[in-house]
C-alpha cells in the first residue's frame, strides 16, 4: 500500500520502488515480516526506472539453471495476479549456427522443467507471426509460456497488494553506518533508522553502494526500442487507452503509454541480429541491441524531471540506420525492413535509448554485503527474473536459505561477494559490462575468452608458465593454464588413447589436455593452484568456531587435515572445504578458487566471533599441486622431511622447506594420485616452482592445465563447488554422507537431520555413456522412462577409464548403478548408464601409498 507519512524507523527499508523493490517487498511481508518501507525518488508507480520504460518482453529459456526458473517463477507470478500476457514466445534463426543454438533452447529448457518447448518450421512460425517473412527464416524455437509483463500494472497491483509502506519522491541522500552495519537510511525528507536496507536501484546502483562505501560493479547502458505508428495489418488490434489515465508520469508520456499496450500474439527475438520485437495494439514495438555499446557512466545517471525520465536518453538515429555492432553487419532498420516488411516505411509513433544495466559476468546481484552488515542487494535484474529474485532474497533474508517454491537454489553465480577486487573499478565494470551488452544475443562457445584487460592477475609461475607455451583461461581475474603447448609432444604418445571431441563439444579443446592427463597418471606433474585460497583461522576459540560452522568433527590432532562440508540454515552445501590444523590454535581453511575467496571467506568472517581471527588469504600463498607415482621421489630430493607414508600419511599436513623455501604441505591429491598440495607465501612461487622443476627432469616432470585436473577429477568422482555440488543440494544428496559427523553440532544440522528422516528423493549419480566418446555439457536433460528427470551438472571424457563421463542428480528410483538412461546434447541422443562411483582406483591403492 502507498501513504505519505514517512517513518522515523522502520525493520527493512528497500530502496527503488521498481520490480525488483517491489517483489522484494511482496515476498518479504509474504514471509512475516513486517514494518518494511519501500522508497523512490521518482513518483508511484512510474518510477522512471527501467520497469515502466521496458517493454516488458519475457523470455525465460537459458543456459543457466537460476536464470531460467527465476523466469518462469516470475511468469507464473505475474499471471496469477492478472498483469501478465502470455502470447509465448519465438526465437528465430536466420542462420544455420542459430538453428543449432535454438537446439539448445529446447534442451536447456527441458532441462530446467519449461513446459512444452518446441522446434518450428518457417511456416509454423508465421501461423504465429504473420508479419515475418517466411523467406528470411530457417525456423523458430517457441515457448509457450514466455510473455510480456504490463510494467506498470504489475507495479499497481505489488503496490496494492503488499502489506508495506510506499512512499514516492523521497530520494535517499546517505546511509547511514555503525561499526560497519546499517543503522538508518537518510533522504531528503528526513531520517529511518533501520534493521536492515535493500539496495534495488538498478541503474543507480554504483551511486546507492557509495553511499555505504561499496563497490557494485554494475554499468548502465542503452539500448533502442521504437513503436511504430498504427499499421494497416494490425488494424483492429485492442488498444489499452486508460492503461496510465491519471499517473504522474516523469518525461516523455507517449513513451510510457506505449509500454502499456498488450501484445496480441507471441512476442519475438531476431538474434542473429541482435533484435526483438512485439505489437503495441496496431503498432509494433521494436527492440535493438544491434549496435555498439553505449556505456553510461554510473555517477552520471541523473535523476527524474517533468521533461526526462534519467533512465531513458534520446533516440541516437544513426545507431538505427548504421550498422556499428561490432559483430553484425545490417543495421537494425535493414534487419527489420527484411524480418518485417510491413514496418518498413513506418513513422515512429515513440523513440527511446532505454537504459539497463550489466555486470562484468552478466548475472545478477544479491546477498547481504561482505563489507557492511544487514546492507542486501537485488541488483542487475530485469522484469523477466524480478520475481524469482525477489522470492529468493526475501528466503534468504528471512530463513538463511535462498530458495524457489521448487527448492533451495545455487546462489554462486549471483552473490554479492563474488566479485573480484579489481572488479570495482568503474573503467573496468564499465568496459565488461559494454562486451556483455555485445554478447546479449551473440551465440557464445562453451569455454569461451575475452581478450580484453586480461594479465590482471598472474601468479609467481606466469613466466614460466609463458615459457612453456601456457594456453590460459581466464577465472576471477586470474591467468588460469587450461594446457601447455610444451606438452603437444605428448599427444603422440597417447594418440590411441584420445579420441577426437568434434563439434560444439569440441570448442576450445585440445588433445593435449588427455595427453598431460595420461601423464600424470603415469610419471608426475606440477598444477599451478594459485587461485585456491587459504582462510586462515586463528585464536583460543577456533577450533570451537570450526566445529560450529563445519559439518565434520573438527577435533583434529595438529597436523591432521580433514574434508568437510559448510552447510548454510537450511542444511544445503554453503561450500566444500579442507581444513588444516597447523597448531594449537591455529588452522588453515582451503577453498577452491573463482568466486569462493568472497563468498566463503566472507561467510567465516561474518560467523566469527571476536574471539576468533578470520584471515582470507586470497592470493597471498602460492601453491604447486604436484601430483603422480613419481611425486614422493621428486618431493624427497627436495626436502630432509620424512614423505613416507607412515611418517606423512594422507590427509595430513606439516610445515617444511622445499629447497630453500618454507611451505605448509598438505598430503592431499584432486586428481587421484599420489601427492601433496605445496603452500609457499607468493614472493617464494617461483623459486618453488624452479627448484621442483630442476628435480623432476629425469622423472618426467611436466606442467599440468586446468583441463586436464577436470577430467581426472570426475574420473576420481570428486566434486567441485560451483558445478556438482552447490547450495540447492545437502551432503546426502551430493553423495557426502563422511563429510557429516551428527555427533557434533553444527549450523544446518537440524534442517540437515529432517531432510534425511524425511528421505532423501534425489542423489548425485555417475554416469558413462554407452558407445560414444563425446563429452557431454551442462544443462543438458537426462530422461528416464521417457521423461526428463536430471541434468548434467558436469562432464568430460575419461581418459583413463576410456569412457565419456557425465554428474547428474537422479530421483532415487533412478540413481542406483546398472540404470539406464538418455542423454540430449547437441541434437543428439546419447545412451548412458549409471554407474558406482569412483571410476578410476576405487580402492584408493594409487593414492595411499
Amino acid at each position: 500500500m502507498s501513504t505519505d507519512a514517512l517513518p522515523s524507523s522502520a525493520e527493512t527499508v528497500i530502496i527503488g520502488a521498481g520490480a525488483v523493490g517491489c517483489s522484494v517487498a511482496y515476498h518479504l511481508t509474504e514471509l512475516g515480516a513486517e514494518d518494511v518501507v519501500v522508497l523512490d525518488k521518482g513518483p508511484l508507480p512510474v518510477t522512471g526506472g527501467s520497469s515502466t520504460h521496458a517493454p516488458g518482453i519475457m523470455f525465460q529459456t537459458s543456459p543457466s539453471k537460476i536464470q531460467t526458473k527465476t523466469a518462469h517463477y516470475t511468469t507464473r507470478l505475474l499471471k496469477d495476479a492478472g498483469v501478465y500476457n502470455e502470447t509465448g514466445g519465438i526465437e528465430l534463426a536466420r542462420s544455420e549456427e542459430r538453428m543449432d543454438f535454438l537446439r539448445r533452447r529446447v534442451e536447456w529448457a527441458t532441462a530446467y522443467g519449461l513446459p512444452e518447448p518446441e522446434l518450428l518450421e518457417p511456416e509454423e512460425v508465421t501461423e504465429r507471426l504473420p508479419l515475418v517473412d517466411a523467406e528470411e527464416i530457417l525456423g523458430g524455437y517457441y515457448s509457450p509460456t514466455d510473455g510480456q509483463v504490463a510494467g506498470t500494472d504489475a507495479l499497481q497491483w505489488y503496490i496494492e497488494t503488499t502489506p508495506a509502506s510506499f512512499h514516492g519522491h523521497t530520494e535517499v541522500t546517505d546511509l547511514e553506518l555503525e561499526d560497519d552495519a546499517v543503522r538508518a537510511v537518510e533522504t531528503d525528507r528526513g531520517r529511518i533508522e533501520c534493521d536492515r536496507c535493500v539496495l534495488a536501484t538498478n541503474n543507480w546502483a554504483y551511486q546507492t553502494g557509495q553511499l555505504a562505501d561499496v563497490e557494485l560493479p554494475i554499468a548502465p547502458v542503452e539500448h533502442q526500442y521504437v513503436v511504430t505508428e498504427p499499421l494497416e495489418e494490425l488494424r483492429g488490434n485492442e488498444r489499452a487507452d486508460d492503461a496510465v489515465t491519471g499517473l504522474e508520469i516523469p518525461g516523455d508520456r507517449e513513451i510510457t503509454e506505449s509500454m502499456a499496450q498488450p501484445p496480441d500474439r507471441p512476442v519475438g527475438r531476431d538474434q542473429d541480429n541482435s533484435l526483438y520485437f512485439r505489437t503495441h495494439g496496431e503498432g509494433y514495438g521494436l527492440g535493438s541491441y544491434n549496435h555498439e555499446p553505449l556505456v553510461v557512466d554510473p555517477d552520471e545517471m541523473g535523476s527524474n524531471s517533468a521533461e526526462s525520465q534519467a533512465s531513458v536518453h534520446s533516440f541516437t538515429e544513426k545507431h538505427w540506420r548504421k550498422a556499428t555492432h561490432p559483430n553484425r553487419e545490417k543495421s537494425p532498420k535493414q534487419a527489420f525492413d527484411e524480418l518485417l516488411p510491413a514496418t518498413a516505411d513506418a513513422e515512429f509513433d515513440a523513440t527511446e535509448n532505454g537504459i539497463f544495466v550489466y555486470t562484468p559476468d552478466g548475472m545478477p546481484v544479491l546477498g547481504e554485503t561482505a563489507q557492511v552488515d544487514g546492507l542486501w542487494t537485488g541488483l542487475a535484474i530485469w522484469w523477466t527474473h524480478s520475481g524469482g529474485y525477489g522470492k529468493i532474497l526475501a528466503e534468504w533474508m528471512e530463513t538463511g536459505v535462498p530458495r524457489l517454491p521448487s527448492g533451495p537454489v545455487d546462489t554462486s553465480g549471483i552473490d554479492v561477494n563474488r566479485f573480484e577486487p579489481h572488479a570495482g573499478n568503474k573503467q573496468y565494470f564499465m568496459d565488461r559490462g559494454g562486451m556483455r551488452y555485445q554478447q546479449v544475443y551473440s551465440i557464445v562457445e562453451p569455454r569461451w575468452q575475452p581478450a580484453d584487460r586480461r594479465g590482471l592477475r598472474t601468479s609467481p609461475f606466469y613466466h614460466r608458465q609463458q615459457e612453456l607455451g601456457a594456453e590460459f583461461y581466464q577465472s576471477g581475474g586470474w591467468e588460469v593454464p587450461q594446457w601447455y603447448e610444451s606438452n603437444a609432444d605428448l599427444v603422440s604418445e597417447y594418440e590411441d588413447r584420445i579420441p577426437d571431441q568434434d563439434g560444439w563439444q569440441g570448442s576450445n579443446r585440445s588433445p593435449i589436455e588427455g595427453a598431460e592427463h595420461l601423464h600424470t597418471r603415469e610419471k608426475v606433474s606440477m598444477y599451478d593452484m594459485t587461485t585456491f585460497s587459504s582462510i586462515m583461522v586463528e585464536g583460543s576459540d577456533a577450533g570451537d568456531f570450526l566445529q560450529r560452522v563445519c559439518s565434520n568433527d573438527m577435533d583434529l590432532s595438529i597436523g591432521q587435515v580433514r574434508y568437510t562440508t559448510m552447510l548454510n540454515e537450511g542444511g544445503t552445501v554453503l561450500a566444500d572445504l579442507t581444513v588444516a590444523r597447523l597448531d594449537d590454535d591455529e588452522y588453515m581453511v582451503t577453498t577452491g578458487g573463482g568466486n569462493s575467496p568472497g563468498i566463503h571467506g566472507s561467510w567465516l568472517e561474518e560467523h566469527a566471533p571476536e574471539t576468533v581471527s578470520v584471515t582470507v588469504e586470497e592470493s597471498a600463498k602460492s601453491t604447486i599441486g604436484l601430483w603422480g607415482p613419481n611425486a614422493r621421489l621428486l618431493l624427497q630430493r627436495t626436502t630432509e622431511a620424512d614423505l613416507s607414508n607412515d611418517a606423512f600419511p594422507y590427509f595430513s599436513g606439516k610445515r617444511i622447506y622445499v629447497g630453500d623455501v618454507p611451505v605448509i604441505a598438505l598430503r592431499l591429491s584432486y586428481v587421484g594420485e599420489l601427492g601433496w598440495e605445496l603452500w609457499a607465501p607468493t614472493e617464494y612461487g617461483q623459486k618453488l616452482w624452479d627448484t621442483l622443476w630442476e628435480a623432476g627432469q629425469d622423472l618426467g616432470v611436466r606442467p599440468m592445465g586446468a583441463g586436464a585436473v577436470e577430467s581426472m577429477r570426475l574420473e576420481k568422482g570428486f566434486r567441485l563447488w560451483g558445478a556438482d555440488v552447490d547450495t540447492d543440494v545437502n551432503p546426502y544428496e551430493a553423495g557426502l554422507p563422511f563429510a557429516v559427523d551428527l555427533d557434533t553440532d553444527f549450523v544446518g544440522k537440524e534442517a540437515l537431520v529432517e531432510a534425511r528422516d524425511d528421505g532423501i528423493d534425489q542423489r548425485v549419480a555417475c554416469l558413462t555413456l554407452d558407445d560414444s566418446t563425446d563429452a557431454m555439457l551442462g544443462g543438458r536433460p537426462v530422461y528416464a522412462d521417457g521423461e526428463a528427470v536430471g541434468y548434467v551438472q558436469a562432464g568430460d571424457y575419461g581418459y583413463s577409464v576410456g569412457e565419456s563421463i557425465a554428474y547428474t542428480y537422479l530421483p532415487e528410483e533412478y540413481a542406483a548403478a546398472g540404470t539406464s538412461v538418455r542423454i540430449e546434447c547437441e541434437g543428439r541422443s546419447y545412451d548412458a548408464t549409471v554407474r558406482d562411483e569412483p571410476l578410476f582406483d576405487p580402492g584408493r591403492d594409487k593414492i595411499i601409498r
